[in-house]
């Protein structure tokens, strides 16, 4: 389920990465239109929980972006889920680095 949450911006230096050993972080570039809608993640080679993030308003030194950051991932390759039930695509996470992923402009056909 996608939940919608009315979440202030954060500013540069307000979010803690834990980067290092088997253990990345994940960040999830969207558009403005997104502001306040949780992006679910889920590990792609087992089953178990998912994980979401809120898409909130970014100030970086190079100006304001929209993401969902997952700051705390064990290394692997995960889906990054469109809705409860379509895929937005699969991003591998390597542990003691960042990874990107660009939140698709249309939705993905679905595979039911």
């Amino acid at each position: 389920m996608h939940r919608h949450h009315d979440l202030g911006p954060s500013y540069r230096g307000t979010v803690m990465l834990d980067l290092g050993g088997d253990t990345g972080a994940l960040i999830i570039h969207t558009g403005r239109e997104l502001r306040g809608r949780e992006i679910e993640i889920s590990r792609a080679d087992r089953e178990g929980p998912r994980t979401h993030s809120a898409v909130r308003e970014r100030h970086v030194l190079d100006g304001v972006f929209h993401s969902a950051v997952y700051p705390d991932l064990e290394a692997g390759v995960y889906t990054v889920w469109w809705d409860d039930d379509t895929s937005a695509g699969a991003i591998s996470v390597t542990g003691g680095a960042i990874t990107e992923f660009v939140w698709p402009t249309s939705s993905p056909p679905r595979t039911d």
